[in-house]
Order: structure tokens, then C-alpha cells, then sequence
């Protein structure tokens, strides 16, 4: 476990279940100082010579440039592979082999995988540290720590703080893992109450719901959106995991089914209610999450959370590596024209 007392360096990050609070608060404090590099205020090379290691067996465009470009603003450089089809598994390599000749070729890996526990199995045989970029229906965790730090930073503008945090998690909630490692995490944090809307059929793990409520976390569970997200700091939707549906057909008997627009918002949610995604969200006719007729919304915060993943990214890295103190020693002006 990453303890309080435990250091980050050579830890891989493979479950939410893995932090404490105090684990949590160091890791958005380091993202904090990552705010300068970020927005190419400064520029630093700490991580000059390093190499990680892009592994992405599933579909990935905003994690998987998230993770390089975190890196790439530490001073590293990025080695990828995309897709079954351009590695060695499909020849029929295991997960141990190809944890064991990679991570000789990288300081460190980011994995995605479409089976859980995959990403763990891997790391069992790599000889650098692996943080999990989703395995499959299972984990997420640095999506539920970006999404994590970007509602205490929205909340602290509105003079709240995690205690007492009320959020309502929308849509495809059997097969997200987005949300099961943030309802892991917000397990951490004291007098939260959370609103589960899904159809019966894509609800919750029944574990994890146990597991929150044991946590004193006061949790209902809805398949009406209206009333559940009337009294809510967060609204938080998600899409329909197509993917981990046996056909498009048994997908789309519930796409679309939990649809927030503009009407809808300044209906039932209070004025400062804030508004999140992990992205994609799923634009089609059929399915429209979130309506394009939010993106005027202040309180729309889907893209405020990306840049927030980049902070979080480029903190994992730097205390994996070991080279937080040593961010701004090699620190430098940025020469090219900033549009920031």
C-alpha cells in the first residue's frame, strides 16, 4: 500500500484501493506545482533520458496522449504500441513475456488492457514500475483521480470541500470503470452522499455499493434522473460501454436513456450544479449525454478535467520517478510563441 509514511518512488499504481487520504492530498499538491509546465509558463527537463513505455491494447485518444504528453513536459520521451494486431500477443506472446522484455526497453509503463486484472498480471513481471490506464470493466485510477482533484477544485471555488461532497453518477454504471474507482476513492472522505442512476440492468457492482455504504457513504440508487440531480454538488454522466456489450443491438436498447441538455439542467439541478465526463461523451442523435447546448454552460467542467489529467499524469510521474524536488532545479523559459 502507498501509505503516509510509505514514498511514491518505484510504486506502480494499479488500484484506487492502493491510497490513503494523505495519498490522495500529496498527489494534488505535487499537481498543483505542475500548473506552469502545463500551461508552457516554464519548461523542465527532469526527466531528460527517461522513456515510457505506451502500451494501449484498447481504444484510447485523450488517455493515451494524456499520459505522453505528461511525460513528454517532464523531459521524457514515449515509445508506443497501439492495439492487439501491432504486438507480440497477437503471435501469442503472454502478458509476463512482454512485461519482461519491455519494461528492459522503458523506466516506466502505462498500460491499457481490455481485461481486468490484466494490468496487474502485467506488472507482477515487470521489472519497472506500471500504472494502470483501465483494465478493462474494472479500474481506472488516474481517470478517478483527475476527475477527483478537478471536483475539489471546483468545489473550492465555491468555498466547499470534499467533506460533504454530493454526487450523482449517471448512465452505463455496471461497466464503467470511471466511476467504480471513484466511488473507491471517494470512500476516503467524510459525510459524502451519493446518487447512482442507471437502468436495473447497468447499476452498480453490488459490492461496491456495499462497500460505500460500510464506508458511511449514504448511497440511493434511481433510474430517474430529475429527482436525483436536484439536490447535487456533481452530476457526473457517462456513456454507454458499447464495447463491453455482446452486440451494438443489446447497447443501444439503453443509449440515450439518460440524457442531460440545458432544459433539463435549469430544471431540476441548483445554479452552481457542476457538470462532468470522463469523455467521450457520445454526440450521435441516438445517444446525446451531455447536448451540445451545454457547452455555453460555466458549470460545464468536461474540459476543465482534461487539463486536470495532465497535472495528475505529470504528478504520478514525478513522484514514481522520484524527481519532485527536482522539477524546477531544471527548469527553464519557454522560447516559442504561447497562445495560453
Amino acid at each position: 500500500m502507498i501509505g503516509g509514511s510509505v514514498e511514491f518512488k518505484g510504486t506502480s499504481i494499479l488500484s484506487i484501493s492502493q491510497f490513503e487520504r494523505i495519498d490522495i492530498d500529496n498527489i494534488f499538491r505535487v499537481a498543483d506545482q505542475m500548473e506552469p509546465y502545463a500551461q508552457r509558463q516554464k519548461i523542465t527537463r527532469v526527466l531528460d533520458g527517461a522513456i515510457l513505455g505506451n502500451m494501449f491494447f484498447e481504444a484510447s485518444t485523450r488517455t493515451r496522449i494524456s499520459f505522453g504528453s505528461a511525460f513528454n513536459l517532464l523531459g521524457g520521451e514515449v515509445r508506443e504500441t497501439v492495439g492487439f494486431e501491432a504486438s507480440a500477443l497477437a503471435k501469442g506472446e503472454s502478458l509476463q513475456d512482454t512485461a519482461r522484455v519491455l519494461s528492459g526497453f522503458s523506466d516506466i509503463i502505462c498500460m491499457r488492457h481490455p481485461e481486468p486484472g490484466s494490468v496487474a498480471d502485467f506488472a507482477s513481471s515487470s521489472r519497472v514500475p506500471v500504472i494502470n490506464g483501465g483494465d478493462g470493466s474494472n479500474e481506472h485510477p488516474s481517470q478517478a483521480l483527475l476527475d477527483l482533484y478537478t471536483i475539489e477544485k471546483e468545489l473550492k471555488g465555491l468555498g466547499r470541500s470534499l467533506d460533504g461532497l454530493r454526487i450523482a453518477m449517471i448512465g452505463d454504471l455496471k461497466h464503467g470503470r470511471t466511476v467504480h474507482s471513484l466511488c473507491k476513492l471517494l470512500m476516503l472522505f467524510n459525510s459524502v452522499s451519493v446518487q447512482l442512476v442507471s437502468p436495473k440492468e447497468l447499476a452498480m457492482p453490488g459490492e461496491i455499493v456495499e462497500s460505500m455504504r460500510q464506508a458511511g457513504i449514504s448511497v440511493t440508487e434511481s433510474d430517474k434522473i430529475e429527482s436525483s440531480i436536484s439536490h447535487v454538488d456533481i452530476v457526473y454522466s457517462t456513456r454507454i460501454q458499447e464495447e463491453r456489450f455482446s452486440s451494438k443491438d443489446e447497447a443501444d436498447l439503453y443509449r440515450g436513456k439518460f440524457r442531460l441538455n440545458q432544459a433539463i439542467y435549469t430544471s431540476n439541478c441548483e445554479p452552481n450544479t457542476v457538470i462532468m465526463h470522463p469523455l467521450p461523451r457520445d454526440s450521435r442523435a441516438e445517444a446525446n449525454e451531455l447536448d451540445s447546448d451545454l457547452d455555453n454552460n460555466p458549470n460545464l467542467a468536461i474540459f476543465r478535467q482534461t487539463d486536470n489529467g495532465l497535472l495528475v499524469r505529470m504528478a504520478l510521474f514525478a513522484m514514481i520517478l522520484d524527481v519532485t524536488h527536482l522539477v524546477e532545479k531544471y527548469a527553464s523559459e519557454v522560447l516559442w510563441y504561447n497562445p495560453r
